[in-house]
């Protein structure tokens, strides 16, 4: 089996520090929730890959 990723970089919504998210191309469109690498919140993460760039939305918590 052969994995494909990608980079971008996020900021996030509590802290608004820019991390590195690493993304798994090989679904089109994914869901799921990440730790802040400096604060530990949980971000809620839509990524949609359309294109050359993948489209990544984090949101707080209470904006889901």
């Amino acid at each position: 089996m052969r994995f494909s990723t990608d980079s971008t970089t996020i900021n996030c919504p509590y802290c608004g520090e820019n991390f590195e998210l690493v993304i798994d191309t090989g679904e089109e469109e994914q869901h799921y929730i990440e730790d802040c690498y400096v604060c530990c919140q949980p971000i809620h993460l839509s990524v949609w890959l359309a294109g050359e760039e993948p489209l990544v939305v984090a949101r707080h918590e209470n904006e889901c």
